[in-house]
């Protein structure tokens, strides 16, 4: 196993380098900083994530910008900080991901009951109340949407000429989060890294626009409760279960059995993970490495269509042959 200190490196150089100059210098120093490595190890090995601490520190007012006053800070509040770390999860809800799965969802018999597992508030079951805009071009979806997702292509994206009808939109999370409630929002705008004011706010237009119709959300498991949901949506429309860098956080069991679930299910399954999380995706994507903006692998039915960025903004269509 990893220990804390290296967990910290590698988050530092493999996911913070070049996105937040914040998190990369902090989560280095924190790495040399026994006092500091010793309070966290306190907490159960999947509560020590460095995204989650970070995140924390935030949401309690903590300072960012200095590495000794975050240390300081860290370490006479740290009640209050394992507390949240206890409590809350790294529930990162990205919206600007609603622009890789539109062209699937454009092309599934509509109309569509769209529900999510991890839907942390379920801001990525709102596919068509948001605006597009692929490789700089004319716009597409509600022209009074505040939220405007831009996206790169490469390849044959089947880009769609209408947005999706969706008449149902439910989600799980084994902690749903409100949109209506202000600490929840708070939580959220706490998990986008500090340098990312578009993704920020982006966020908080995605949460007005759910506000005006609240998604159903179960609290659960997702392997109790997916065939549940999907018995509960309308008669009229095609269930489709979806989601987007969830799965890595279940033991590779529980990944099985959710597989097997679906497959039994028959309906459509979007997902959208990292390499590794699906093996059956994985055996059937092309040769060679995806590149480090494209880390996410776009797939209905286990069959992988595209490569993706992680929040979204890159799209790059499979050769055909890849397609199911």
């Amino acid at each position: 196993m990893v220990d804390t200190a290296e967990r910290y490196r590698r988050f530092a150089t493999a996911e913070a380098r070049g996105h937040s100059p914040t998190y990369e210098r902090l989560a280095t120093a924190i790495a040399d900083l026994p006092d500091l490595l010793a309070l966290i190890d306190e907490l159960p090995p999947a509560r020590r994530q460095p995204n989650l601490l970070l995140a924390a520190v935030r949401f309690l007012g903590g300072p960012v910008d200095d590495v000794a006053a975050f240390r300081e800070w860290t370490r006479v509040h740290w009640a209050r900080v394992r507390a949240t770390m206890l409590e809350r999860r790294t529930q990162t809800n990205e919206p600007g991901r609603c622009s890789v799965l539109l062209p699937v969802l454009a092309r599934l018999p509509q109309p569509l009951a769209l529900i999510e597992v991890g839907a942390s508030a379920g801001l990525c079951l709102y596919p068509d109340r948001y605006r597009y805009r692929y490789d700089g071009g004319t716009a597409l979806g509600p022209s009074d949407s505040a939220v405007v997702l831009e996206c790169d292509t490469t390849g044959a994206v089947p880009l769609p000429a209408t947005l999706p009808e969706v008449v149902w939109r439910a989600g799980v999370d084994l902690n749903p989060l409100d949109v209506a409630d202000p600490q929840d929002a708070r939580w959220l705008e706490c998990l986008v890294w500090p340098e990312q004011h578009q993704r920020l706010a982006r966020l908080r237009d995605a949460l007005r626009i759910a506000r005006v119709e609240p998604p159903t959300l179960v609290r659960g498991d997702l392997n109790g409760t997916i065939r549940d949901l999907v018995a509960a949506a309308p008669g009229e429309a095609t269930p489709v279960v979806l989601h987007s860098a969830v799965l890595a956080y279940l033991p590779p069991e529980e990944r099985e059995t959710f597989t097997a679930t679906m497959r039994e299910l028959g309906c459509p399954w979007i997902s959208n993970e990292a390499p590794g999380v699906l093996p059956t995706v994985d055996r059937r994507l092309p040769a060679g490495p995806p590149s480090d903006r494209l880390l996410f692998t776009l797939a209905l039915n286990e069959h992988p269509l595209a490569r993706t960025g992680p929040h979204g903004q890159r799209l790059e269509w499979l050769p055909a042959r890849t397609a199911p």
